[in-house]
């Protein structure tokens, strides 16, 4: 028979749907893929499960509801300064996901250089190069996970059509600082390149820091394409409410790729999502307060475990450092090992590479429920060796 599209013929399961998998196969506390382990605030889903009854479940607009347009407008001025025009500049879409495939599809062409740093989330990888593009690599290395600006300006080159930034970073734990992020858009600019803006997590920052965009930096607004999620902000990860936001020259192609993908999102949902984007500042402070318990608390237990813990400024994840440990050769055994001797589910972070990748670090979840996080911390320490725990 003739062949299927290489990028995707005999790709691997994602990572995370492999290890969520190994979790139920093995009765296993899931430390893996990244979704709360609670649904997200009542209100919001009581305003979905309303506007589901109440109707109408027809088509909405494609380019999404006005209300959740206009929300999403309203959340950029008022977090970040941003004048966004609701009718031109704002997409929903089914995901973050969904969101950066459209991008990517609108943006790219065969022979153009993407720019990507490593680790990086999973989905990237193929996306660029089933649209032809050629990805062009960079690396933050831990510990410190600091961008290499000499190595950032090497990256450009005259094909550099678009530079693809996770910002806070998924998985390691990293918020640019303000120097990379100058950095990064004084490239763009010299370059004439895009950025596409993953910032999905970008109300999950701690210890009183702020998240800034990308699109605020000067000559960046007309070249920048910033992507949240409701799933996110929200703890509503299965309702894969995303949006875009953007100038209105590159929302118009965007929107032509939306069209021909999802086409549009349940109505009710986003009717949902512009409700709580309109919540006080206090929902958005707690939940950063939350989840900065859970880092601490797991961070705790990991460290008095023998674990190398490393600093996580935001999202759902930590990074740890497994040398010394004696729990597998390489972060891929120990991660197999961890959930079939010890019942808890972590991600290896080679797994976030294209390439040859670090192989001693490991990747624990901690938007859980503190009996989940305690659960897995005494499964951890009946398994672990009592020289691992003595250090």
């Amino acid at each position: 028979m003739k062949p299927t599209n290489p990028v995707f013929t005999g790709i691997e399961t994602t990572i995370f749907e492999t290890m969520s998998r190994l979790a139920m196969a093995h009765d296993a506390v899931n430390l893996g893929q990244g979704f709360p382990d609670v649904d997200g605030p009542l209100d919001i889903r009581e305003a979905a499960g309303k506007a589901l009854v109440d109707g109408p479940n027809q088509y909405p607009p494609m380019l999404g509801l006005p209300e959740l347009r206009l929300a999403v407008a309203s959340a950029n001025k008022r977090f970040y300064g941003l004048d966004i025009d609701w009718q031109s500049q704002v997409i929903v879409t089914s995901g973050a996901t969904e969101a950066l495939a459209d991008c990517i599809m609108a943006l790219v062409e065969p022979g153009d250089e993407v720019i990507l740093i490593e680790p990086l989330y999973d989905c990237y990888l193929p996306l660029v190069k089933r649209a032809g593009g050629i990805p062009v690599r960079l690396r933050v290395t831990p510990p410190s996970w600091s961008l290499d600006l000499e190595a950032l300006k090497a990256a450009f080159s005259p094909k550099t059509k678009a530079l693809l930034i996770n910002n806070p970073m998924n998985p390691a734990a990293k918020v640019f600082s303000d120097e990379e992020l100058s950095a990064i858009a004084s490239l763009c600019v010299e370059h004439d390149v895009y950025a596409i803006c993953d910032e999905v997590y970008e109300h999950l920052v701690f210890d009183g820091a702020a998240h800034r965009p990308l699109m605020t930096y000067p000559g960046m607004a007309e070249r920048s394409l910033r992507i949240g999620s409701a799933g996110k902000t929200f703890s509503l990860t299965g309702w894969k409410v995303g949006y875009i936001t953007g100038a209105p020259h590159l929302i118009d192609p965007i929107a032509k790729a939306h069209q021909y993908v999802t086409f549009t999102t349940p109505p009710n949902l986003q009717k949902a999502v512009a409700f709580g984007l309109a919540k006080g500042n206090d929902y958005y402070d707690g939940l950063a307060d939350d989840l900065a318990g859970k880092r601490d608390l797991m961070a705790k237990g990991l460290e008095a475990l023998g674990f190398k813990v490393l600093p996580c400024a935001a999202t759902y994840f930590l990074t740890c450092d497994i040398t010394g440990l004696g729990i597998g050769e390489t972060d891929v055994e120990a991660c197999q090992r961890m959930v079939e001797e010890a019942g808890v589910a972590v991600v290896p972070v080679s797994a976030f590479y294209g390439g040859e990748a670090p192989t001693n670090f490991i990747r624990f979840c901690f938007c859980k429920q503190d009996h989940v996080i305690e659960e897995a911390m005494t499964r951890l320490s009946n398994w672990i060796a009592p020289a691992a725990i003595a250090s």
